[in-house]
């Protein structure tokens, strides 16, 4: 990610988490002692032992705050309250080590250990100081590094449910792109293979046309090209949906059944049943492409003289039939079949497709209807 832009507490916050815990402890540690023997340097005047001893043992638990942050609140704050049997020491008015130590178990420690240390610090500031002013004064401290602690652990628990949720955002719109790359798939297959086969079969009937005449020869050439602009525009549909185009309808499986009509070699009929009602538009289009790879599964392998296809609007569902007296699909389910399944079970549909005893191949599907028109 580019820094690029970040607001500086931002940059800064980064920076010192690519840096090495122990050196970022190690730093805070040594700033404490730092601040905490300010006070014994200024003048000539040689201060005891025991007064430098408490300040490192003040800071010094700095350094594995983050590790145990209770212990070390507790070890700088016994050091701190030892600092009353330093005999003429100099003034410390704040002790660094335990305010830090109190943040980091503020935000790090689990919730028995910040409540004992709470009672702990809450009962040493108003018994063992020595007035209502200097209780008061660290009273308020250690509140304050405490809600300073509790608010940076609140923001980064809320800085780690923005992540989950960027995550899973970002795994979501994975799937939503495959999901998409699996419907064109579909569609292109279905749109591609069903002018093919169309192509194919005019193609193949040809030489029976040119004995016929120029006119049937004609109608031929004609069908072909039909299939051809009809692939065309049909892809430019597909690809115009992306662009947010229409996506095909009920409407245009007339065309689909015209069209192979034509094609001469299998007669195709359309009948609709019942009271139409209203489909998705993911529904019509799931129609509209189950009948097309019906009809083109059977214009590649059936050999069928006759076919039907049927809308039937009945208890509360639209059933697609498509039935046609061929030999049924090769052995095995290819990716058409299987695709017919798909698009039926996206809508909340079913879809199915085998012989028919006595010859002949059917392909079945249900998909739900909503309101009535």
């Amino acid at each position: 990610m580019n820094d690029i832009g970040m607001p500086v507490p931002g940059r800064v916050e980064r920076w010192l988490r690519s840096l090495p815990a122990l050196a970022v402890d190690g730093a805070l540690a040594l700033l404490a002692l730092a601040a905490q023997l300010a006070p014994f340097f200024p003048g000539g005047r040689t201060w005891p032992l025991s007064g430098y001893l408490v300040a490192a043992g003040v800071s010094l638990p700095v350094l594995f705050a983050r590790r145990a942050p209770f212990a070390a609140l507790m070890v700088s704050e016994a050091a701190a309250a030892a600092y009353t049997f330093v005999p003429d020491g100099p003034r410390q008015p704040l002790w660094y080590g335990a305010l830090i130590a109190m943040f980091t178990t503020a935000a790090l420690a689990p919730r028995w250990q910040r409540r004992s240390a709470i009672v702990i610090i809450g009962w040493g500031a108003f018994v063992l100081t020595g007035s209502v002013e200097t209780a008061v004064r660290g009273a308020l401290l250690w509140t304050a590094a405490y809600a300073m602690g509790r608010a940076w652990a609140s923001r980064q628990e809320h800085v780690r449910l923005l992540r989950e949720r960027a995550l899973h955002l970002e795994r979501e719109r994975e799937l939503e792109a495959e999901r998409e790359r699996s419907r064109i798939a579909r569609d292109m297959h279905d749109v591609l293979a069903h002018a093919v086969a169309v192509t194919v079969a005019q193609a193949e009937a040809g030489p029976i046309a040119m004995r016929h005449g120029p006119a049937r020869t004609e109608e031929a050439f004609d069908a072909i090209a039909d299939a051809g602009r009809d692939a065309m525009a049909q892809v430019r549909r597909i690809l115009g949906v992306l662009n947010g185009g229409a996506a095909p309808t009920l409407a245009g499986i007339r065309s689909l059944v015209d069209g192979v009509s034509r094609a001469g070699t299998t007669e195709v009929t359309l009948t609709v049943t019942g009271r139409p009602g209203r489909l998705s538009p993911d529904a019509e289009t799931a129609a509209y492409r189950i009948v097309q790879e019906a009809l083109t599964n059977m214009t590649r392998h059936a050999r069928a003289t006759t076919a039907s296809v049927t809308l039937d609007w009945t208890a509360g569902r639209l059933t697609v039939t498509v039935l046609d007296d061929g030999i049924g699909a090769t052995e095995g389910e290819g990716y058409g079949l299987s695709g017919m399944r798909q698009r039926a079970a996206g809508c909340g549909g079913e879809a199915s497709a085998g012989p028919v005893p006595g010859g002949g191949f059917r392909v079945r599907a249900w998909l739900p209807v909503g309101d009535r028109r």
